[in-house]
């Protein structure tokens, strides 16, 4: 009873985001804030890939945005250069990446803390390297144009508008499978593994092969987003999956809330609508953008999801105090 109480819980939850998304571009029909919020549907995407990870299976990744930029420009050279069907490419690409990611995994997983940091740190630098130097396949730092629209038939998804409803459409489904999967058995066995490692084995957890598994859906999921956000822009440049990128999506999921898919989505939101909003203080936005992280680092440790119900309560609970006290 309490399981299916619980499950209950968490789809009335997902009915309710699913409903304020869909309403959202009835706000904003048109507009430069409808564009900010299709990027926040990509960027929800990488973060809720990376929340798996690192916040369910607590392994760091430093090189998310490789994943990224490789189903970005795999999707864009295989339909704008050779004519393949997009839908079909995007599929295959993530497979491909997938795969990858599955074989790189066996090795890099087996290190920890700080090495394996840097170990997919070291594979985004190859691959932001290899972006900028084959400059015939990827156009080089230049980029790489005349990346076509995704269409169904004749509808042609060639405005934020419908860009929104395809990405959003997406993301949603895959922060449902997520939700599902961090609930079910796999989703103890991970956290299981974040808690300790030598106790999950003890359970009866085979951690070598589920911490490679989830790496790859991180990866499959990431180059989701690259497709989505290649046929988004219709161009892809070196400088959209560096370093810095990957940094940010680290940002966002501890902003949001370690271990907690809607925290993925508040933190992507945040980290994308804040440099919109700072736009006001020009040469001092980034600046402001410091200071606030840091205030959100030591005053919500546990991300925006924990964060801002404890609030909340304080806030209520010191009326209520100020309620008593009057009377």
């Amino acid at each position: 009873m309490q399981l299916r109480s619980f499950l209950k819980h968490e789809m009335v939850k997902f009915l309710l985001f699913a409903i304020l998304i869909v309403l959202l571009p009835l706000v904003f029909r048109e507009g430069y804030l409808l564009n900010v919020f299709v990027f926040v549907g990509i960027h929800t995407l990488l973060a809720v890939a990376l929340n798996l990870l690192l916040g369910y299976a607590g392994q760091i990744s430093l090189g998310q945005a490789a994943f990224f930029g490789l189903g970005a420009y795999a999707s864009g050279i295989l339909t704008a250069a050779h004519g393949q069907d997009p839908w079909l490419t995007m599929a295959l690409v993530a497979a491909a990446v997938g795969t990858l990611a599955f074989i790189i995994g066996f090795p890099i997983l087996k290190l920890k803390g700080h090495y394996l940091a840097m170990a997919t740190l070291g594979f985004g630098i190859i691959v932001y390297i290899a972006f900028n130097e084959a400059v015939e396949l990827t156009g080089g730092p230049s980029g790489f144009p005349g990346i076509p629209n995704l269409t169904l038939g004749e509808f042609s998804f060639d405005s934020d508008f419908r860009n929104y409803y395809l990405i959003w459409g997406i993301t949603l489904l895959t922060i449902l499978l997520s939700v599902n999967l961090v609930n079910s058995r796999i989703g103890r066995a991970l956290r299981a593994i974040h808690d300790s490692e030598v106790a999950a084995r003890v359970m009866g957890v085979n951690v070598r092969f589920l911490k490679v598994q989830v790496f790859a859906l991180s990866a499959v999921i990431s180059s989701v987003a690259g497709s989505l956000y290649a046929h988004t822009m219709t161009f892809v440049s070196p400088t959209s999956f560096g370093f810095n990128f990957s940094v940010e999506l680290v940002t966002m999921v501890i902003i949001g809330g370690l271990g907690s898919i809607y925290g993925s989505f508040l933190g992507a939101a945040l980290l994308t609508l804040l440099p919109e909003i700072l736009r006001a203080f020009q040469d001092y936005d980034i600046i402001v953008y410091g200071f606030l992280l840091i205030f959100m680092t030591m005053f919500m440790p546990g991300g925006l999801v924990r964060g801002i119900p404890a609030l909340v309560g304080r806030i209520f609970a010191r009326g209520g105090a100020g309620s008593k006290a009057d009377a």
